[in-house]
């Protein structure tokens, strides 16, 4: 007699035996999702070819063997490698919006997505405004800021060129390439000169930032990203230093620059005990994200 075919796993339970998996290899997360369970939701929306949101709605449904398999495959890999799962997928997700990823830049992140999004910046950023991205990455803030507010023109400047590559792919696929322009160099140098007709509204910047002591004690996931995009030298300043120096000669008027600096709050009020800066609230806190008027730059 032949024996009774066991019942498919739903979408659920394999997401809580991958979670399960995740949990015991002890992990660190931070790089589009915050815990085991969130990856594991990432991994297997993936393979049913949805968003991790829309997945949420499948959780009864059944996944294939080969399905199965392959989302297992992922999770095995995810441990051995110790790589942010971003780069496995060779895709994450940002306030809602896919962006492909690779190990040429760092998995898109940034507590001044959920600012652009939430519309607080919008004071800064008139009708036929102009905005900068300076240090881009992959272009994900950049491309949330075209889409926010579709009738302003973005710059996006990034010093690694097979960053700018994937930030390419990303402004292509989310159809920006007459919104939003690509610029090559260190900092400053990848802009034109400044003159009355090209100066910005509102420049944002999630630069270099973290400390070298930090540096030294990142688990393997951050150290599987870019050091390029993550150093900031002994305090976390050395980058800062530089854009803050040149910001006034490249903002207009009224114009203001917004910067995250993570946990160097105590650094950054050291380094600049002089500047005014508004601590933006963001879900981490009120010491995460700086804005400076032009005014205060001066």
């Amino acid at each position: 007699m032949d024996p009774e075919p066991q019942p498919s796993l739903t979408v659920n339970q394999i997401i809580d035996q991958i979670a399960q998996k995740l949990e015991t290899a002890i992990l660190h997360y931070g790089h589009g999702a915050v815990d085991a369970h969130s990856e594991a939701l990432w991994i297997v929306s993936k393979q049913l070819g949805l968003s991790p949101t829309e997945a949420l709605d499948h959780l009864e449904a059944s996944l294939t063997s080969e399905q199965l398999i392959a989302a297992l495959a992922i999770a095995d890999e995810r441990i051995s490698t110790r790589k942010p799962l971003a780069y496995l997928l060779g895709e994450a997700w940002l306030m809602g919006l896919p962006f492909f990823c690779s190990e040429q830049s760092i998995v898109p992140r940034s507590w001044i997505a959920e600012l652009i999004v939430d519309g607080t910046l919008e004071p800064w950023l008139p009708a036929d405004g102009k905005a900068l991205d300076l240090c881009t990455g992959n272009g994900s803030l950049a491309i949330l800021l075209a889409l926010s507010c579709p009738d302003i023109h973005v710059s996006a400047c990034d010093i690694s060129m097979p960053a700018l590559s994937v930030a390419a792919r990303n402004v292509d696929r989310h159809g920006l390439n007459s919104q939003v322009e690509l610029f090559s160099g260190d900092l400053w140098d990848a802009l034109p000169e400044p003159n009355e007709e090209n100066l910005f509204d509102l420049i944002i910047c999630n630069p270099p930032y973290v400390n070298a002591n930090s540096m030294n004690a990142l688990p393997p996931e951050y150290h599987a990203e870019p050091a390029l995009a993550l150093a900031g030298g002994a305090d976390g300043m050395d980058v800062i230093r530089r854009i803050i120096a040149l910001a006034p000669e490249y903002l207009s008027e009224r114009g203001a620059i917004l910067i995250e600096i993570g946990n160097e709050y105590e650094n950054f009020k050291r380094v600049f005990p002089q500047i005014p800066a508004i601590w933006m609230e963001v879900s981490a806190g009120e010491e995460q994200v700086l804005l400076i008027q032009a005014e205060d730059l001066h």
